[in-house]
């Protein structure tokens, strides 16, 4: 019998230039004190052998963690894909992954993070994604969670999600990591409405395994 979640076992996981005072993971660490930050040394030039170690560092210590990336955490987490211990990752929520080149080429000389991952996660993902961030188009977004085998929720034109765009307190995201974490457990039925994640004004019923429908 899988083990039931721990909320102590939730990973935050920031990308460049970390989570500042204000950004929605800054505050989800206020609120849920029981999750961790996975710290890197250094937030301004991400290098992806040394962002993996640590994030391996803390995945070692759980015997099952959930994973709330933003951004490059995003890439970070999509390449733990070939990781040793990618089996202690039971589900990751992944807010406004960005295109790898996109961001090289907006911060030139300080991203050393390799190729721009293109695997089928092993693990289940949630991906949250918007109609103008900056940092990964729209096209790009859609490819990005076929690629990784993404449930994709598009919250429509909210930019980078993130403090520049109005997130702070973001109360959807507990609920959107809730209703993933009760799926993996298998105590949410597989339909469910964008409605229920987002209280989107249009919403489109969404299959978490694997089939898209509309509603009305």
């Amino acid at each position: 019998m899988a083990r039931p979640y721990s909320s102590t076992d939730t990973l935050i996981v920031p990308g460049l230039n970390g989570s500042p005072v204000g950004h929605w993971q800054q505050v989800w660490l206020e609120d849920r004190p029981e999750s961790t930050l996975v710290e890197q040394d250094d937030w301004n030039h991400p290098d992806l052998d040394s962002w993996k170690a640590r994030l391996e560092q803390h995945l070692s210590r759980s015997e099952g963690a959930w994973i709330v990336a933003h951004s490059m955490g995003c890439l970070l987490t999509a390449q733990m894909a070939d990781s040793p211990l990618r089996h202690r990752i039971r589900g990751a929520l992944l807010v406004a992954p960005c295109d790898l080149k996109t961001a090289e080429n907006q911060h030139p000389d300080v991203i050393r993070f390799g190729a721009m991952p293109c695997k089928h996660l092993p693990f289940p993902t949630l991906m949250i994604g918007s109609q103008n961030d900056p940092y990964m188009g729209e096209d790009v977004l859609e490819r990005t969670a076929a690629c990784w085998g993404s449930r994709l929720v598009n919250l429509g034109a909210v930019g980078h999600i993130n403090p520049q765009s109005g997130f702070g307190r973001w109360p959807q995201g507990y609920t959107l990591l809730s209703h993933l974490q009760a799926y993996v457990e298998g105590r949410l039925a597989s339909r469910v409405l964008d409605t229920d994640f987002v209280g989107a004004p249009a919403p489109q019923a969404i299959d978490l395994n694997g089939t898209t429908v509309g509603a009305s």
